[in-house]
């Protein structure tokens, strides 16, 4: 079963490829070709057509100046035979290499430029969230200064990945900037944490500023011109931002539409823990000098601030025990569960995406990624977690079935978007675990799935309390 060819997808064609390869053939005919060679052929820019050009013409001109010499006509005429015999050898030989090196027709040159609105798909620009914690982090509703400060931090993440000399001096801009928001913005931000968790976020940012994975030390490891520490201190201190965030952000920072009040709602954060089971007989790859067992441990956070519904609808499936035992399948690109929950059922909860820079989720529609439109939950993220499609109509989630989405860069557009983005409701991501992910085969079982943290902000409507 594909990923995109059952319940879960809705558009033909597309099973977890490339639906089209990326032809910007204007590129090649303006950056292939160089001025025309002494032959009067156009140069290749690429310097090893360059040196095969060369080559040509160096022959040519010495059977040119074979040709002043005195000899016989037949012996000269032989000769130019031979000579353009080997030059149009060299020819088809330079073309065919050209053919292969850059697969582009050489008949008509058309020009088939990428419009604007497909470009988002292939630009390596594209900024989503690469892991589950940094998206899990960026959607939390917190005070707009800790925002701030954790948006100057994450660019530092960038910085990083340039090769050889690395930026040092606008990292260590970019964190005397978050040290001065901090300090400037003490009382607001302390102001934004209810009273009856104030001293828990003192601790906290008494920690970002002067901790050991705070602002100070992090400094230090960039004045240092350490990249090892400075990314080792960077994640302790953007882990110390996202745990002051999520004291600032106690509940939904929006009203749920009337109609849907009818539907289990999650209020914030939860944990859930599942115990996957090999049925065959096989293991699960031990950890570093552990033992290898047939049962193995995930671990997902939902996300309900940005998709209440769907991640209180199966938050309750969890607590009811409705995943328990039930069959798993590998399919493409997929870890799929069962549809079949027996005597437990679900709700048929609306789509619930919720597009960047929104205040609240996007109910019974799809986002238009050509058109810019992005998810704060991206499905572009390995260890992703969505409800699929309902049978009854794509405006809704499926009651139960749900899937791990092994996202794959190398079946996803240049700018690393799945095709499938912003198509399905995803509500949280697998945060320990996700080496166990790609072992799972159809047939694992859940051997168990508990909430382990979150039941507080779990909600059910009246006539389930």
């Amino acid at each position: 079963m594909a990923l995109s060819c059952s319940t879960i997808s809705h558009r033909a064609g597309s099973c977890g490829y490339l639906p089209h390869s990326f032809q910007n053939k204007a590129f090649f005919r303006t950056h292939l070709l160089l001025p025309v060679s002494p032959l009067g052929i156009t140069i290749p820019a690429r310097p090893i057509f360059a040196r095969l050009i060369t080559r040509i013409a160096a022959k040519k001109n010495a059977s040119l100046e074979l040709t002043k010499r005195p000899t016989t006509p037949s012996i000269l005429l032989t000769h130019l035979e031979s000579t353009m015999k080997q030059f149009q050898s060299l020819m088809a030989v330079m073309l065919i290499f050209i053919e292969i090196a850059s697969p582009i027709p050489f008949d008509g040159w058309q020009v088939w430029p990428i419009s604007p609105a497909e470009a988002v798909l292939y630009s390596p620009e594209t900024n989503i969230p690469r892991t589950g914690e940094l998206a899990l982090r960026r959607a939390i509703p917190a005070n707009p200064n800790m925002k701030t400060i954790q948006d100057s931090l994450e660019d530092i993440s960038y910085l990083l990945r340039i090769p050889q000399r690395k930026p040092f001096g606008t990292m260590e801009g970019n964190v005397k900037k978050a040290l001065k928001i901090a300090t400037d913005e003490k009382a607001s931000i302390l102001a934004s944490i209810p009273a009856e968790l104030r001293e828990e976020g003192s601790v906290l940012y008494a920690s970002l500023i002067d901790g050991k994975g705070g602002l100070q030390n992090l400094l230090q490891y960039i004045k240092y011109k350490d990249p090892d520490k400075v990314s080792v201190g960077l994640a302790s201190t953007l882990d110390t931002v996202a745990q002051l965030e999520l004291l600032q952000a106690p509940g939904l920072s929006f009203l749920l539409p009337a109609q849907y009040l009818k539907y289990p709602r999650l209020t914030g954060r939860g944990i859930v823990e599942f115990t996957v089971e090999k049925v065959d007989g096989s293991t699960f790859s031990p950890e570093a000098a552990g033992v290898a067992k047939n049962t193995a441990k995930i671990q997902v956070v939902l996300d309900g601030y940005s998709a209440p519904l769907t991640a209180g609808n199966f938050a309750k499936l969890v607590v009811d025990g409705a995943y328990d035992g039930m069959k798993l399948t590998n399919a493409n690109q997929a870890i799929l569960s069962d549809s079949d929950l027996g005597k437990a059922t679900g709700y048929s909860v609306p789509l619930e995406i919720k597009p960047s820079g929104q205040f609240e989720p996007l109910y019974r529609t799809t986002l238009s990624v050509q058109d810019g439109e992005l998810p704060v939950l991206p499905l572009s993220v390995y260890g992703a977690v969505a409800m699929a499609h309902s049978d009854v109509s794509e405006e809704l989630s499926s009651p139960s079935q749900f899937f791990f989405y092994l996202y794959d860069k190398r079946n996803s557009g240049l700018g690393g978007l799945s095709f499938e983005e912003g198509q399905f409701s995803v509500f949280g991501y697998t945060t320990i675990g996700r080496d166990i992910l790609p072992q799972i085969k159809t047939g694992d079982i859940i051997q168990s799935a508990k909430l382990v943290e979150g039941k507080e902000r779990l909600f059910l409507p009246p006539q389930e309390n």
